[in-house]
């Protein structure tokens, strides 16, 4: 099979090719897994925070990718729950212990033996994976398999993301950085949270007026000042600066969700910019987001299909894994992006 695989920490630099594509041969299911033959992947953030070193070491050489949609190719020993051609999905979520007492009590994102798909073990930058039956999820027949791509993590993160602001009706809502989760947030909030304004915060011109085009009452750069202070503000950028930035943005006992796994070094020192009146100052809040559960993946899909929720795409072959990462790290950015598979 065709695989995409990355063999060590590279950092950006022009004609920038971390991943190297590889012919390897087909995995065979173990105990309780499933062969997918993959159909599209999602090429993540997340990816480029492993590629560099911001994450949890990679067990290399990984095949990356978290976002991932396939049909069953094979049953292994003991699966039962899908039969050959049904489609699944597979999430940032590989495999928990279900043991622990954050997997008994619904909190699996917090397991101490957390595997993550692309980074412990191998992802959807392939032709083929393998996973464990009981953490695939099946996809809703509304949506193509490159829109279903984006939805298992941009988006069911993005729905995590969401849930944790606490968010009331008619609460303004503010989205620092503008990429795949965040456009499916804007979204969702038109739907479920029809009297809540959002405002964007975005580098780019482009992003602004992709965020004004998909319903924002205003857009601007990260370092201006909304117009109306905010009861939330969920971060998805890679960076230090919008966090603080937020933070002046939030009102009276606002809450600001990181939605990140790491950020970038470079711009650290932002912190040290922090006012303690200005930006931390009337009960604000800050709160992490930390993967996702199966449970989030279900009910993010099933609201997806209720609202529908349709992503904005481009679309990639596999080969091109490494432009798609080149332009994502760039902010080339209008959605999610997605490889398929041919």
């Amino acid at each position: 099979m065709e695989a995409m695989i990355l063999k060590g920490l590279s950092q950006y630099r022009e004609s920038w090719t971390p991943l190297e594509s590889v012919e390897l041969p087909i995995p065979e299911p173990g105990r309780g897994e499933i062969l997918l033959k993959v159909s599209a992947c999602g090429v993540c953030h997340t990816e480029l925070d492993e590629i560099e070193g911001r994450t949890p070491p990679p067990r290399f050489p990984v095949i990356p990718g978290h976002q991932v949609v396939g049909r069953v190719e094979k049953n292994g020993p003991g699966a039962s729950a899908y039969r050959i051609g049904d489609r699944v999905g597979v999430g940032w979520i590989y495999s928990s212990c279900g043991q622990c007492r954050e997997c008994r009590e619904g909190r699996e994102n917090l397991c101490s033996e957390y595997m993550a798909t692309g980074r412990d073990v191998h992802g959807g930058y392939a032709q083929y994976m393998v996973v464990p039956e009981s953490f695939a999820i099946p996809i809703p027949e509304l949506f193509s398999d490159i829109e279903a791509a984006p939805l298992l993590c941009a988006g069911a993160i993005g729905y995590r993301s969401l849930r944790l602001t606490g968010l009331e009706d008619g609460q303004n809502l503010g989205l620092t950085g503008f990429g795949a989760s965040a456009h499916l947030v804007l979204k969702m909030v038109r739907q479920r949270y029809p009297s809540t304004d959002v405002y964007v915060f975005a580098r780019s011109a482009r992003e602004q007026d992709f965020a004004r085009q998909l319903g924002a009452v205003w857009a601007g750069d990260t370092t201006e000042s909304s117009p109306r202070k905010l009861a939330a503000i969920i971060d998805t950028t890679p960076a230090w600066k919008p966090i603080v930035e937020a933070l002046r943005n939030l009102e009276k006992g606002g809450r600001l969700v990181i939605n990140a796994i790491r950020k970038e070094e470079s711009d650290k020192s932002e912190l040290l910019n922090l006012d303690y009146p200005d930006h931390l100052w009337l009960e604000k809040e800050i709160k992490s987001v930390a993967n996702v559960t199966r449970q989030d993946i279900r009910e993010f899909l099933a609201l997806a299909a209720e609202i529908p929720l349709h992503p904005e795409t481009q679309e990639y072959e596999l080969h091109d894994a490494n432009r798609a990462l080149a332009e994502l790290k760039e902010g080339k950015v209008r959605g999610g992006k997605v490889l398929v598979m041919r």
